[in-house]
């Protein structure tokens, strides 16, 4: 079968202690269930495998399509350094209360311990509340000792970095940076496939389950973290009508920002690589070949690598283009 058309998947989506109701209510992820903290949109992430929810394809895993199709779905280029592991993970997130302070392990790190990638993440603010936060570094120059000495004391909060933010802030967080999202925050999250997180602060909250504070990973912390001081932290980016704007370009992805008022051909003839676009703003029409399907607010859709050209048309939109 040739990939010819765009696929969607069925988002995966997890209860979170500090989830809200967005996720279902606004972005209709289809469930009865409260508490939803994150929509996994794209996931090749062991036990949590996206599976296509359109087309011919509907019903197999994206772990299937990476092994058929090898790299007309991927680019070759991504095929040949990956293999059958899709590299990227996408969510989308609603925090009605803060996540806990936490940090990732890196690439080195997390191969060793984990024999899992590290997890560099960007963060683009969909939604956020009136003097909403997050967490991103720290406020002062430490030390590992200064830092534990502050986490011993329970003062840990005031060396942290925090950032009032607003719609369309953008945060690049790379492995080693202390970090966490603040309540009232809707945002749409790109990062390598990796699902480990040192939690080192956590307002000893109480897990439901199982009646206890939910666990620390302090020592494992320790060596993780990246304790220099950073004169900024946020992403600065131009964003232009009907182009592509560059947000974040990374090792482990690239990430373009396209505000839609009209029409928009995009050539990816010498890209090698799928592409990603995530709806963070209004609804956008694609048109490929003789076909189109629509894209609305809170989802995600994957361009095969086959695909090399598509026309995006909309009155008022915003999405994400990330790729390798």
């Amino acid at each position: 079968m040739t990939l010819d058309f765009p696929l969607t998947f069925n988002p995966i989506l997890k209860e979170r202690i500090w989830g809200g109701n967005k996720l279902t209510t606004v972005f209709k992820k289809g469930s009865e269930k409260t508490g939803i903290g994150e929509s996994w949109e794209l996931s090749d992430v062991d036990g949590d495998i996206s599976i296509v929810s359109n087309g011919p394809l509907k019903g197999k895993s994206l772990k299937d399509l990476i092994q058929t199709y090898k790299g007309k779905l991927v680019g070759e280029k991504v095929y040949d350094a990956f293999g059958n592991n899709f590299p990227i993970l996408i969510k989308y997130i609603d925090a009605k209360t803060p996540l806990s302070i936490q940090v990732h392990p890196s690439n080195e790190l997390a191969k060793t311990r984990h024999n899992s990638f590290g997890k560099n993440e960007m963060w683009y603010i969909m939604e956020a509340e009136e003097k909403a936060e997050l967490i991103v570094g720290f406020n002062q120059e430490l030390t590992r000792e200064s830092y534990k000495r502050k986490l011993d004391e329970g003062q840990i909060l005031e060396v942290l970095n925090s950032e009032e933010i607003s719609k369309g802030d953008t945060f690049y967080i790379p492995t080693g940076r202390v970090h966490a999202i603040g309540a009232g925050v809707v945002l749409a999250e790109i990062q390598q496939t990796s699902d480990v997180t040192y939690r080192i602060y956590d307002y000893k909250r109480v897990d439901a389950k199982t009646g206890k504070e939910r666990e620390l990973h302090t020592e494992l912390a320790l060596e993780a973290i990246d304790y220099k001081l950073y004169d900024n932290y946020k992403t600065s980016y131009t964003l232009k009508e009907n182009k592509s704007s560059e947000l974040v370009y990374s090792p482990y992805f690239k990430t373009n920002i396209i505000q839609l008022k009209g029409s928009l051909k995009q050539d990816y003839s010498s890209l090698d690589s799928f592409v990603i676009y995530m709806c963070v703003e209004g609804t956008a029409e694609i048109k490929y070949g003789h076909n189109t399907c629509q894209l609305h607010l809170g989802q995600t859709m994957l361009l095969p690598a086959t695909i090399l050209n598509v026309e995006l048309i909309s009155n008022n939109a915003k999405l994400l283009e990330v790729f390798l």
